[in-house]
């Protein structure tokens, strides 16, 4: 029978010439972009919701009078004090009951941008659709019109003119007609919504 004898072994020096001693500034360089790779994959993992949409910038820019892009968020303290903080890390106090009545008085005069215009035609087009139970089409974004199905079969066209008038026609080269409403313009089609059984 063999028996292996370990014996102890002298401690081994490691010795790695290659490392440095980094200095302070360039350890300092080295973790604001060790901080900056974390922040964006922690952006791109998790980002962040803004609370504010492009209209409420412009609203609050045009009331406090600076370019909407440099406005980053605002809250209200206390009930009492709106802030707005903008990118540059500068910040404004405004007293909530001037700000929410002049909040409403731009809102009033301030015209809809095409992309709000899209988004809101857009929610009225998918209520509708739910409450017949229509499906549609890709939607032309710079004409606002769609092709409506119902059980896969197309029932016509709608959209919606620069007049904010809602329109439809059965066949894409037949004549439109206008209506009050999307629901309206759906009944011109011969849509009509179902009834519980």
């Amino acid at each position: 029978m063999t028996h292996n004898i370990c014996t102890q072994q002298p401690p081994v020096r490691c010795a790695l010439p290659h490392l440095k001693r980094i200095a302070p500034d360039e350890q300092a360089i080295a973790q604001g972009e060790l901080n900056q790779y974390i922040a964006t994959q922690a952006q791109a993992i998790a980002p962040t919701i803004d609370p504010l949409t492009s209209r409420d910038r412009r609203i609050i820019g045009e009331i406090i009078q600076v370019d909407p892009e440099s406005i980053r968020t605002l809250w209200i303290e206390s009930g009492i004090t709106v802030w707005v903080q903008f990118f540059d890390d500068g910040r404004l106090p405004f007293d909530r009951d001037w700000f929410a009545s002049r909040v409403a008085e731009v809102k009033a005069t301030l015209p809809e941008t095409p992309l709000e215009r899209n988004e809101r035609l857009s929610e009225e087009l998918e209520t509708v659709c739910r409450k017949y139970g229509l499906t549609h089409g890709e939607i032309d974004w710079l004409s606002f019109s769609t092709t409506l199905y119902l059980n896969r079969q197309r029932v016509g066209f709608v959209g919606c003119n620069l007049q904010n008038q809602w329109y439809s026609t059965r066949s894409q080269l037949g004549g439109s007609r206008t209506a009050v409403d999307i629901d309206a313009a759906i009944a011109l089609l011969g849509v009509r919504q179902p009834v519980a059984a």
